[in-house]
């Protein structure tokens, strides 16, 4: 009960500030626009940067941490595909679409306040090397299988497919900000102190800002379309990826204690709102989308506090 009162409430209840907020129209639609655009587009990517500059490569990047998480990031996916595809009848486009909802864990957002309520700050590097390859991971898998999706039979040629994903990929600042911590980390490019401070000060804002702005971005959506489908990828976002996660770290690839954490509170995160954008962007599952980041989002309040007891 100590960890439901004193790591997971705190960060929902920011949420539900949000929520209440908007829902009281206290804080307006553009305004909940405008705080999202900012924690996303600056407050998020200098986040990242601050934390992968000064990540401690070698000692972080282990196979194991990325098997653990990934394998069973993809077993996610293609399970909801599958099935949208061979029980729900959906076309390979919406499958795909429903397919990345299962994949795209909410890893930044509620993963890292999460994992630092929980176990401390210095819990951190795991979760940040995980994030630091997934969205340019997942947004490049997502967008080839969708293009390809949609291109076939038109001839569009692979030069052109490979353009169109770098495209797409290189226009999320959070890839931005990950791809210059990348290189002042690898360039050992010294950052005076004063630029480290003001850099700090932006990072500082991301989590609660972005908390904040989620509740106000979840009043928009509303339980609706096929509740099954939305029941699948609700079993497959919570139980199945880090489930999975928990089985190949402990048991197959040895994965350390903090490795391990990392992984399993990363893969036990709702779907993120990137996962509804991917929706929106092509126009596909929407609908199934939204209503599975709103339902998933509650109801990992619990399973989140389950797996806090699972983990040592």
């Amino acid at each position: 009960m100590n960890a439901l009162l004193d790591v997971i409430l705190p960060v929902f209840l920011v949420i539900g500030m949000g929520y209440a907020a908007a829902r009281a129209r206290l804080f307006g639609a553009d305004a909940v626009d405008a705080l999202m655009r900012y924690a996303q587009n600056f407050a998020a990517p200098t986040l990242l940067f601050s934390s992968i500059a000064r990540l401690d490569l070698a000692a972080t990047f282990q196979p194991a941490l990325f098997l653990s998480f990934y394998l069973a990031a993809f077993t996610s996916f293609f399970t909801a595909f599958t099935a949208a595809i061979l029980f729900f009848r959906r076309p390979v486009t919406d499958a795909t679409a429903i397919g990345f909802v299962a994949l795209f864990s909410n890893s930044l957002l509620l993963g890292v306040p999460i994992t630092e309520r929980a176990y401390g700050t210095a819990a951190l590097a795991g979760n940040f090397a995980i994030i630091s390859i997934h969205a340019p991971i997942f947004y490049a898998f997502g967008i080839t299988v969708m293009e390809w999706a949609r291109t076939r039979g038109q001839g569009l040629s692979g030069l052109a497919l490979i353009r169109q994903i770098v495209r797409a990929i290189f226009s999320q600042p959070l890839v931005l900000g990950i791809a210059a911590g990348f290189a002042v980390n690898l360039s050992g490019l010294p950052l005076p102190t004063v630029a480290w401070s003001a850099i700090g000060m932006v990072a500082g804002t991301a989590i609660p800002t972005a908390l904040f702005g989620l509740g106000g971005v979840l009043l928009r959506y509303r339980p609706d379309g096929d509740f099954r489908i939305i029941a699948m990828l609700t079993a497959c976002s919570l139980i199945l990826h880090p489930a999975l996660t928990y089985g190949l770290g402990r048991f197959v690839f040895g994965l350390g204690t903090d490795g391990l954490r990392s992984a399993v509170m990363t893969a036990a995160m709702a779907p993120g709102v990137n996962a509804y954008l991917f929706a929106n962007l092509y126009g596909v599952g929407k609908r199934v989308a939204a209503s599975t980041v709103l339902i998933a989002t509650a109801l990992s309040i619990g399973t989140i506090w389950l797996w806090l007891h699972i983990l040592p």
